[in-house]
């Protein structure tokens, strides 16, 4: 009975994975998971935004039995209750409840702070949470703006603290056989790198009007540092990631993942210089400010990286909803959440007449195991050892993926082509580097590096 529920659950999380689906854990199951641990060998977590991936990101952790949750943080009461009440499912004692993070943090007993908040946060609570002595895993992408990114990138390396990325596909084992491949040099010379999101269950922003903030909810925690405005349902828990001021659309949501793969596999940094076209060509008159399609192109010294977004349809490459293709003279690796395959090319044989294949084919290579569970046991592990150099995704795999995803955002708002000076860590256009800063406001200030 245990091994078919074992088998169920790594069959049911598998299933949301391909389906690009928040890994959503049935809490009863979860409680036949959970052992006795003596308090000395339990890890105390807590949760600061707890209504999405956050909240996931708790319950990989509650499957290691040694993890013990007792504090959980967020600006409405409503979703503590609903979060409180799915951790009693699981047999788990209501956790404290805090509605300003920096209370939280003051809690010695806490040893890991899980970050899911919106984009706009994770800079100010990723450097206190260091700076209280916790260690952290910080939801993708690490930050709404190159600025904050760098912040960022410094206190994590002065600090000796445990800081895990929520990037959970370098923990998955199908994208990493796949990038071995990639390096084999097998598919030959790549001249291009593809990654792309066609998200088709995400649709429009329909326009609503302001209004006074739900009960239980403190708004003005909620906008932190960002611009203030009235309180509008669209700007609000899942929908903030279509506006600037919380996040960076699809490109920061779906690309951090996936553009992070494209630069693993061509072991590239940052580009020379980028090209971005697109807009709300789909959805002209939503609500949403970010664009629902949109093509970048990054260039380098020997290839180039492309990436692509749509919401609202799924017809991306290669029959597939997203993913990341390597293309070589040779052949075409093509990878998503659901497995890798390679494509040859084939010799010219004439018009209307197959050629010989340049290589072998590889039939799709299918995803196993959840790389979410792996990822999450990855950063406990790791938090033991102390050793950082085991983490799967440090803070340089985020701060790599989220700056030149946002060198794609910066490039589509200056409409121009931008080109990055690597000496200096700035663009050569003063027009573009305008959009690195990050803009705090309400009387919260950027952290000091």
């Amino acid at each position: 009975m245990y091994q078919n529920r074992r088998s169920f659950l790594q069959k049911s999380t598998m299933a949301l994975a391909g389906a690009g689906a928040t890994f959503l854990f049935p809490m009863e199951l979860l409680a036949t998971l959970r052992r006795k641990v003596g308090p000395n060998d339990q890890i105390n977590a807590a949760l600061i935004g707890c209504n999405g991936m956050g909240f996931s990101d708790l319950s990989s952790m509650l499957k290691m039995s040694e993890v013990n949750v007792i504090a959980l943080c967020d600006v409405d009461e409503n979703v503590l209750r609903r979060r409180t009440e799915d951790l009693t499912k699981a047999g788990i004692k209501k956790p404290l409840w805090y509605r300003d993070y920096r209370k939280l943090l003051e809690n010695k007993d806490i040893d890991v702070v899980i970050v899911g908040t919106p984009d706009h946060w994770h800079c100010l609570i990723l450097t206190d949470a260091l700076q209280a002595g916790k260690d952290v895993y910080c939801e993708k992408p690490i930050a709404n703006s190159i600025e904050e990114a760098n912040i960022m990138l410094n206190y994590v390396g002065a600090s000796d603290r445990m800081v895990q990325i929520g990037q959970w596909q370098r923990s998955q084992p199908h994208f990493l056989e796949a990038i071995n491949f990639v390096h084999s040099g097998k598919l030959g010379n790549i001249r291009l790198a593809k990654a792309w999101a066609y998200q088709g269950w995400m649709k429009p922003v329909p326009i609503l009007p302001d209004t006074l903030a739900p009960d239980g909810v403190d708004y003005a925690m909620w906008l932190g540092p960002a611009a203030q405005r009235p309180f509008n349902p669209n700007r609000f828990h899942f929908n903030f990631r279509w506006f600037w001021d919380y996040a960076g659309g699809l490109m920061t949501d779906w690309g951090v993942h996936l553009i992070d793969y494209a630069l693993y596999g061509m072991k590239a940094g940052t580009p020379k210089s980028v090209m971005a076209l697109g807009g709300k060509f789909a959805y002209p008159d939503d609500a949403s400010e970010t664009p629902d399609t949109l093509q970048t192109v990054y260039e380098y010294d020997q290839f180039s990286i492309l990436w692509e977004h749509a919401t609202g349809i799924d017809g991306g490459n290669y029959g597939r909803n997203h993913g990341i293709a390597f293309i070589g003279n040779n052949g075409t690796l093509v990878l998503d959440r659901g497995g890798w395959e390679v494509i040859p090319e084939r010799e010219f044989a004439g018009w209307g007449k197959e050629g010989t294949p340049k290589m072998e084919e590889i039939p799709l290579q299918k995803s196993e195991g959840s790389g979410l569970d792996l990822h999450t046991q990855n950063f406990i592990e790791v938090v033991k050892s102390r050793d950082a150099s085991k983490l799967h995704a440090p803070i340089k795999v985020g701060y790599d993926a989220a700056l030149v995803s946002h060198m794609g955002n910066v490039a589509f708002k200056t409409g121009d082509r931008i080109y990055w000076d690597t000496a200096t860590g700035k663009f050569k256009q003063d027009a573009a580097n305008e959009f690195l800063k990050a803009q705090y406001h309400n009387g919260w200030k950027l952290p000091m590096v």
